[in-house]
């Protein structure tokens, strides 16, 4: 049984910081890492390519259900290919969205990552690992962050990785996943009743980091 291997989430919309918090604590305790935004992005990478109607919630969670993925370290593989950087352009981000509102496809996508629960710990970035992926982890962090400073991150990280990008679309598309999300019937994005909420709009990423280390070694 694997119940006694830790687990940290760590809970949020898009573009908070979850993703490069997840990571740097990961890499402080040594424990793996789940991004499971990249298993709901490689499953819309997946759909866009065969040009699956993404109103056929059977098809899609299929294509979940089926995802031949691994990661190396900050690299996503899809089969062989390297689709690192497919999968962050602004069109998978969005289907990744709508997709993952449907209740066929967080159901088929729930073993996979269950099964990234493996000794000595993990550390789980989504929208619902606090509330149902893990909803007994021993630490639960919501990160949080205006739609400004979110919207700043994401243009950064697309102009980083040679994307075009405009700060109004951004800022706009943020608010409409963020209704989504919060909004969806199966699994809404809002922090775990016993989450520790932290705000990083004005907070680098170190610091963030060390906040969450604080909080786990005084558990």
């Amino acid at each position: 049984m694997n119940s006694s291997i830790p687990v940290i989430t760590i809970d949020g919309p898009t573009a908070s910081g979850k993703g490069t918090v997840a990571h740097l604590v990961a890499q402080h305790f040594g424990f793996h890492v789940l991004d499971s935004g990249c298993l709901y992005r490689l499953t819309a990478l997946s759909a866009l390519r065969r040009a699956a109607p993404l109103n056929d919630e059977h098809a899609i969670a299929k294509l979940g259900e089926h995802l031949q993925c691994h990661f190396s370290g900050t690299h996503v593989f899809l089969g062989n290919e390297d689709v690192t950087a497919a999968i962050r352009a602004e069109e998978v981000g969005n289907t990744a969205s709508r997709i993952a509102a449907l209740p066929m496809v967080r159901h088929a996508l729930y073993g996979l990552q269950q099964s990234f629960r493996k000794a000595p710990g993990l550390v789980a970035d989504g929208r619902d690992m606090g509330t149902v992926i893990f909803p007994h982890a021993r630490l639960k962090v919501f990160l949080t962050a205006s739609v400004e400073a979110r919207a700043q991150r994401r243009y950064k990280q697309l102009i980083d990785k040679g994307f075009s990008a405009s700060m109004q679309d951004l800022s706009k598309d943020l608010a409409e996943r963020d209704a989504r999300d919060m909004n969806r019937a199966s699994a809404p994005l809002k922090p775990a009743t016993d989450a520790h909420l932290l705000d990083t709009s004005g907070m680098s990423a170190e610091e963030a980091v060390a906040q969450v280390i604080g909080w786990y070694l005084a558990l």
